[in-house]
C-alpha cells in the first residue's frame, strides 16, 4: 500500500526533531556513549516504554543487545540468529517492521510480559546492515506510520554516527597499539640476554594482543622441530610439552609457508596436536605468525584467546610487526652469546699459550741443573754393601732424579704441542674477526677504534690461531694502557716486497726507554694488573714461531705503537 505524503508542517517538525537529535548523538565519538545517546533519543522521541539497540557480532553472526532501556538483565542477555524474532526478521530483510499488537504476530519473542506493540527499524550504512533499533510500548497500536518514518530517518543518521565512532575508536586503538609497539621495541632491544629477551617478547605480546597465552617457539639446529623457548600465561603442563615437528603441525606450517595462520577454536581442530591440553588450559582461538630475520625463518610467535575470536587483518599486522621486532632482538641476543663464547674460547687459548710458555721456561730452567746433578751423582760411583742403609738411599736419589727428568720431558712435550701449523692467512679478515670479539670491551673502556686496512694484501703463511692470539694480546694491552679512554688505530700495509706490516697505535700512558728495553721479558708488566706474559707470548709467536719482527715506538704520556712485520706466503 502506498504511503501518504505527510503535510508540510509535519515535514518541518521531523526536520527540526532530526536536527536536534543529530546534535545530541554527534556530541561524542566514544562508541558506547554514541549507542546510548541514539537509544535514549529514540525512546524519548517515540514515547516508548522500553527500547534496545542490537548489533551483529562479527565473530558469531548473532544479534546481541548492546544497550537497552527498560529491560531486565535477563532480557539483555538475549541473542538471536538473523531471521529469528522481530529483530531477526528486520536484520534479514533490511525492512522496518511495526506491530500494532505483538500477540497477533508469531515472529514476536517476548522480552517483557506487558509489551503490546513494537517498532523495529534497520541500521543501514550504504546498504549494509550493522544492527537494529527497537522501541516497545505497553500500549497497543502505539506507533504511527509517521513515527515509523521518523525512526527510520533517525536510524539512518545514527548508523553513520555509529560508524564514525567505530572509525574513531579504530584509529585511537591503532594509535595505542603503535605506541605500545614502540615501548615494546625499546624493552626487548634493551637486553642482550637471550632468555630475558624471549620472556619480554611473550609478555609484551599478551598485553598488546589482549590474549590469555603467548608462546614463542624457535627452530632447532636441524630445523625440523620447533622448541618452546618462552611462554606467558600458560600452565606447567603446557610448558613441558614436547617439540613440534615442522612437517606435521599447524604452527610448523607457519614456518614452512612463512605466512600467518589462525584457528577459530583449537579445541575442535583435528590438526591441532594438543587438544586435551588446550581444553585443560582454556585455550580457544589461535593466531600464529612467523619469526623472520632477513630471508630466514627462525621460529613462530603464537597467541591464544580464552574465548572464540576471529582475528582481524589488523591483529595479524600488529602481531607480525611485533614478531619482526622480536626476531631482530633474538638474533642480536644469539649473536651476543656467540661473541661471549668466542671471547671465552680466545681467553682459554691465551691461558693455554701462557701455560705452554711457562712449561718451556720451567722445563729448561730445571733440566740444566738436573743434568748436572745426574752427571755428578753417577760420577761419584756410590757403591755400598747391600746391608748398608745408604745403598737404598742412593737408589732412591737416582730414582727421584729420573722421575724429575720424566716430568721435564712431559713439560717439554706439552710446550712442543703448541708448535705452529702454517697455512695461507688473510690478515685483514683475521683482524676483522678479532675486532668483532673485542669491540664491546673497547666500547666499555671508552676506546675509539680507527682502522685503515689496505686492500689486496698478500696472504701470510702463518698459524691463524697463534696470530689471532698475538693480535688479541696487543689490542687488550693497548686498551689497558688507556684506563681513561683514548684511541686505538690499526693499519695494515706492505712494508717491502714480501713483507706485510700491521700497526697497533694507542694514545695511552706510553713507556720509558728502560721499560722498552725489557718489554718482552716474561712477568714484566707496566700495568697495575696482569701477569706480564702478554707481550712475551706475542714475541714468541711473531719472532720465534713466524720469523717476523716487532718494532716499538713509545714515550711516556705519548702512547705506543707496535709494528708487526711478517713474511708473506711464498716470500723467501
Amino acid at each position: 500500500m502506498a504511503r501518504s505524503t505527510p503535510p508540510a508542517n509535519e515535514k518541518l517538525r521531523h526536520y527540526e526533531v532530526l536536527t536536534r537529535v543529530s546534535r545530541v548523538i554527534n556530541s561524542s565519538l566514544e562508541p558506547a556513549t554514541v549507542l546510548d545517546l541514539v537509544l535514549r533519543e529514540a525512546v524519548e522521541l517515540m514515547k516508548a516504554t522500553s527500547g534496545s539497540l542490537v548489533l551483529i557480532d562479527p565473530h558469531t553472526q548473532l544479534l546481541e543487545i548492546e544497550v537497552a532501556i527498560g529491560l531486565s538483565d535477563e532480557a539483555r542477555q538475549l541473542k538471536l540468529a538473523i531471521g529469528r524474532g522481530v529483530t531477526g526478521w528486520v536484520a534479514k530483510t533490511g525492512q522496518p517492521l511495526r506491530l500494532a499488537d505483538v500477540s497477533t504476530d508469531p515472529r514476536y519473542i517476548s522480552v517483557r510480559n506487558d509489551i503490546r506493540s513494537e517498532l523495529a527499524v534497520p541500521l543501514l550504512l550504504e546498504g549494509q546492515l550493522i544492527g537494529v533499533l527497537n522501541v516497545d510500548s505497553t500500549r497497543q497500536n502505539a506507533f504511527s506510520q509517521a513515527e515509523e518514518d521518523l525512526l527510520v530517518a533517525l536510524a539512518n543518521q545514527a548508523a553513520q554516527v555509529i560508524h564514525n565512532s567505530w572509525l574513531y575508536e579504530a584509529v585511537a586503538h591503532n594509535a595505542r597499539k603503535l605506541e605500545a609497539l614502540f615501548h615494546v621495541a625499546q624493552s626487548i632491544n634493551s637486553s642482550l640476554n637471550l632468555e630475558d629477551v624471549l620472556k619480554r617478547v611473550t609478555a609484551a605480546a599478551c598485553r598488546l594482543m589482549e590474549t590469555k597465552v603467548c608462546s614463542l617457539m624457535l627452530l632447532n639446529a636441524d630445523r625440523d622441530q620447533l622448541e618452546l623457548r618462552a611462554c606467558h600465561g600458560a600452565s606447567a603442563d603446557y610448558l613441558s610439552k614436547p617439540p613440534l615437528p615442522v612437517s606435521e603441525s599447524i604452527i610448523g606450517s607457519v614456518v614452512r609457508r612463512r605466512k600467518p595462520i589462525q584457528v577459530y577454536n583449537v579445541q575442535h581442530h583435528d590438526a591441532y596436536q594438543h587438544i586435551e591440553l588446550a581444553r585443560q588450559d582454556g585455550l580457544v582461538s589461535l593466531l600464529s605468525v612467523p619469526l623472520e630475520f632477513g630471508e630466514q625463518v627462525i621460529g613462530a610467535l603464537s597467541v591464544y584467546s580464552a574465548t572464540p575470536y576471529r582475528y582481524s587483518t589488523q591483529d595479524m599486522k600488529i602481531l607480525s610487526t611485533l614478531a619482526s621486532l622480536a626476531a631482530v632482538a633474538i638474533t642480536n641476543a644469539q649473536a651476543h652469546e656467540k661473541v661471549v663464547q668466542a671471547e671465552e674460547q680466545l681467553r682459554q687459548a691465551e691461558r693455554l699459550g701462557t701455560l705452554g710458555l711457562l712449561a718451556a721456561e720451567v722445563a729448561h730452567e730445571i733440566r740444566n741443573p738436573l743434568t748436572v746433578m745426574q752427571m755428578l751423582f753417577h760420577s761419584l760411583e756410590l757403591k755400598f754393601p747391600a746391608t748398608d742403609p745408604r745403598a737404598r738411599d742412593a737408589e732412591i736419589v737416582a730414582e727421584k732424579m729420573e722421575h724429575l727428568n720424566k716430568i721435564v720431558e712431559r713439560l717439554l712435550s706439552y710446550a712442543r704441542s703448541n708448535e705452529p701449523s702454517f697455512q695461507p692467512v688473510d690478515l685483514n679478515a683475521l683482524l676483522n674477526d678479532v675486532l668483532m670479539l673485542t669491540r664491546r670491551k673497547l666500547q666499555q673502556q671508552r676506546v675509539e677504534l680507527v682502522t685503515d686496512l689496505a686492500g689486496h694484501l698478500p696472504a701470510l703463511k702463518a698459524d691463524r690461531g697463534q696470530l689471532e692470539q698475538a693480535c688479541l694480546n696487543l689490542i687488550l694491552n693497548a686498551a689497558e694502557a688507556m684506563p681513561a679512554g683514548g684511541q686505538l688505530s690499526i693499519t695494515t700495509g706492505v712494508r717491502a716486497p714480501g713483507t706485510v706490516v700491521v700497526t697497533f697505535r694507542d694514545t695511552g700512558v706510553g713507556m720509558t726507554p728502560e721499560q722498552q728495553a725489557r718489554l718482552f721479558e716474561p712477568f714484566l708488566t707496566t700495568k697495575a694488573h696482569g701477569t706480564g706474559l702478554g707481550l712475551a707470548i706475542v714475541y714468541k709467536i711473531i719472532v720465534d714461531a713466524h720469523q717476523g719482527r716487532i718494532e716499538v715506538e713509545s714515550a711516556p704520556r705519548q702512547g705506543t705503537a707496535f709494528h708487526i712485520l711478517l713474511p708473506a706466503d711464498g716470500a723467501p
